[in-house]
């Protein structure tokens, strides 16, 4: 009787041990995740060569067109029934703006590394905010994003887009009439398709050219933690600076890539 009660005595203290080793090991794995997910980013921006300085002084400073929604930010607003992010995963922030007299609550959710992205390439262009959305939720993002850093000064909002088709269309040549130092990253390329790039300037046999020519594609985004998009793309950003024509580059079937 007592060598039955040992055993069964022993077989509940393995079976205990075991699920507290497995429950141990889950933590331990989840924190390293969390680790990962949240480890400090570095891209070094050295000093420039006196090669490299003296080419950049002999091109234009470039201009970095961003739009906001799935590509720097993703949200989503009293009233969803099913919002694309998980459930119980907290806003970076929350937006309380008033549309067509009616307070709406905006949860906004920051694309990872998007704050170590714009101090980055604040460095190397003057950085542009176009986006479709109206200008009072637009406008609350961008102040958002910028953070007191004033790196975000101009905004474009979609009273400055051309609405074809239903679609809200940005024409780059409002915000500049040089096209050849504007680079756009957005997640539509329907947002930018009708404007007319290098090949149409220069050729009446192509009246129905896109402005992939000034486009970087980058995949929408809408809650994924493990994204990277937004680093991948420093290294091109990096080198595009140096280019007399910024076209040269993305023209070259960018838009048939994959996406970053």
């Amino acid at each position: 009787m007592m060598r039955t009660q040992c055993l069964l005595g022993l077989r509940t203290f393995v079976a205990f041990a075991t699920k507290l080793w497995s429950f141990l090991l889950y933590m331990l794995r989840r924190q390293v995740r969390t680790v990962i997910q949240y480890q400090t980013v570095r891209y070094d921006v050295l000093p420039l060569s006196p090669v490299s300085r003296n080419r950049l002084n002999q091109v234009k400073r470039k201009i970095l067109v961003l739009d906001l929604d799935e590509t720097l930010i993703h949200s989503h607003h009293d009233g969803v029934l099913r919002p694309t992010v998980r459930p119980g995963t907290p806003p970076d922030f929350i937006l309380k703006v008033v549309i067509d007299k009616h307070p709406v609550r905006f949860f906004v959710h920051k694309r990872p590394h998007v704050d170590f992205f714009l101090e980055v390439v604040s460095q190397w262009y003057e950085l542009v905010v176009f986006t479709a959305s109206m200008e009072i939720y637009g406008s609350a993002v961008a102040d958002k994003l910028d953070n007191n850093r004033s790196i975000l000064n101009r905004r474009y909002y979609r009273q400055h887009c051309t609405l074809e088709l239903g679609s809200y269309i940005k024409d780059l040549s409002v915000v500049h009439s040089d096209l050849s130092s504007i680079v756009i990253l957005d997640n539509s390329p329907g947002a930018y398709r009708s404007h007319p790039g290098r090949s149409q300037v220069s050729s009446l046999a192509a009246p129905h050219c896109c402005a992939s020519d000034n486009a970087i594609p980058i995949k929408s985004w809408f809650s994924d933690p493990s994204d990277t998009a937004l680093l991948n793309l420093l290294p091109m950003l990096d080198a595009l600076r140096f280019t007399a024509d910024v076209r040269s580059v993305l023209s070259r079937n960018l838009h048939q890539h994959r996406l970053w």
